[in-house]
């Protein structure tokens, strides 16, 4: 009796084996801004063994911001890109480039900021002169279109500087090699809390982008007409991984893990600066003016047509 009890366990085991190996699909996953709180679902998703449930095995890496991450896209070095600017990912799709928008990234800009250091005298980015530089992370990221957007809406003097990802950014404006920094939260919440910077603008201040879709996670075309499937499983669990962000305090405890800060600051910055509903892969908002602020950034010579619209989102829907 217990050898067969003992053989079908046995059984059980090299099936539930033989399951696995056949269901797991291994996909790449270029983050720009990877320690972002809004870029986490891949990550935190990881960690909570959501993805390996829908049989699925990623491997992330760190970009220094949408610029890299399209091209890392476009290239096949990835299967998809997180945290890239809706223009600028429109941009290189109407160049033909393989590229589609697997789902909204995310609604508004509240997330991000500029900053100075506590004893500069610019108080609000509108006093930065022709002189003064003001940062951004990569060409056509997130960051660079409000920057352009300070400029054209604002009236902003300052000129635009690409300083990559916030930790760099914060060394160099913290030693005068730029004068007004960039930031994503909650990269440099605590030094704001200690008094070490100030902040003179949000990207809430440009009107037009408050409610707009400003960023999508975009997926190599090949690779989502070649592995369809495993992109839809990636979206089951992309999902999920959202819905566990915002309701489970391991993902808290984990993230505070990674950012080394505590998880009240983590829950400040989940709750008053990235609200869930900003980050809904399903949410597209606003895309009119979207391709309206992208033609007057020279970002794209005209709006997307219907028939180029329909073929660059291509979010499999909930429950697909």
């Amino acid at each position: 009796m217990y050898r067969s009890a003992a053989f079908v366990i046995a059984l059980i085991l090299v099936l539930l084996d033989v399951r696995t190996g056949r269901a797991a699909d291994t996909v790449k996953v270029a983050i720009g801004q990877i320690d972002a709180w809004a870029n986490q679902a891949p990550t935190l998703g990881m960690k909570a063994g959501i993805f390996q449930k829908h049989g699925i095995e990623l491997q992330t890496f760190a970009t220094q911001g949408a610029g890299e991450t399209i091209q890392t896209v476009i290239s096949g070095a990835a299967d998809i890109g997180i945290g890239i600017g809706t223009a600028g990912a429109m941009r290189a799709f109407v160049k033909g480039a393989p590229i589609r928008a697997i789902a909204a990234g995310y609604v508004g800009v509240g997330d991000q900021y500029w900053y100075v250091p506590a004893n500069s005298p610019i108080k609000k980015i509108t006093d930065a002169t022709e002189k003064q530089t003001i940062s951004y992370s990569t060409n056509g990221s997130t960051s660079h279109v409000i920057l352009l957007g300070f400029v054209k809406q604002l009236g902003v003097k300052g000129k635009p500087i690409a300083t990559g990802g916030p930790p760099a950014t914060y060394t160099m404006a913290m030693t005068g090699q730029v004068d007004i920094g960039w930031a994503v939260v909650p990269f440099g919440l605590a030094e704001l809390q200690e008094g070490k910077i100030r902040i003179v603008g949000r990207g809430s201040d440009v009107p037009t982008l408050r409610n707009q879709t400003v960023r999508v996670q975009i997926v190599n075309a090949n690779t989502l007409k070649e592995r369809n499937d495993v992109m839809v499983r990636f979206m089951r669990a992309y999902r999920e991984s959202l819905d566990y962000m915002y309701s489970s305090p391991q993902a808290v405890k984990y993230y505070a893990e990674t950012i080394k800060q505590p998880e009240s600051l983590v829950i400040m910055q989940r709750d008053q600066y990235n609200p869930k509903e900003a980050l809904s892969p399903d949410r597209l908002s606003d895309i009119e003016q979207v391709m309206t602020d992208a033609v007057e950034m020279k970002f794209l010579d005209a709006p997307l047509t219907k028939e180029q619209l329909a073929e660059f989102f291509k979010i499999p829907p909930p429950g697909s």
